[in-house]
């Protein structure tokens, strides 16, 4: 039981991040009736745009409490995605509207080859790594129903409860 419990927790996080990328392609598909190919790439630009705010908050702010630097690099994150979508389908998208379904899908492929080129200028091909604002100690659940209880921390169960709120709302 304590092995099912830990991989419950474990595919509830892995899940929700994978529900939240699932959610961006379904409506994404039930607006535009277009397969967006650089949905993922708007994500990977998301996420280093909030890697660069939270080194820049940090630089510039050292004191400020990293949940607050989350915070703020969340919000700049999806302001900078949600403007960036709208370009996207302003420029690759619109003027397909009518057209064979291969031409959007094809221009979709052209955005997410675009994306993942600026991407690598703008923060180098090496892998980034964010750095750990949410606290690492062990959370166990469970922990007196038996001796050997699922752990997790703060990083996962926040995960799931932000998914879970946007998928939600």
């Amino acid at each position: 039981m304590d092995a099912f419990i830990q991989q419950l927790l474990n595919g509830l996080m892995t899940g929700s991040l994978y529900a939240l990328v699932a959610l961006g392609y379904t409506m994404v598909y039930g607006i535009l009736r277009i397969i967006n190919f650089a949905h993922g790439d708007v994500l990977m630009i998301g996420a280093l745009v909030g890697l660069s705010v939270i080194r820049l908050l940090q630089v510039t702010w050292p004191a400020m409490p990293p949940v607050l630097v989350l915070l703020a690099a969340t919000v700049i994150a999806m302001a900078f995605c949600a403007v960036l979508a709208v370009l996207i389908e302003r420029v690759a998208y619109r003027r397909l509207r009518n057209a064979p379904r291969l031409a959007p899908l094809i221009s979709g492929i052209g955005v997410s080859l675009l994306l993942q080129t600026v991407a690598m200028l703008v923060w180098t091909r090496n892998p980034q790594m964010f750095p750990q604002l949410l606290p690492l100690e062990p959370i166990e659940v469970l922990a007196g129903a038996s001796a050997h209880p699922a752990i997790t921390n703060a990083t996962a169960l926040t995960t799931i409860a932000v998914a879970l709120s946007v998928m939600v709302a």
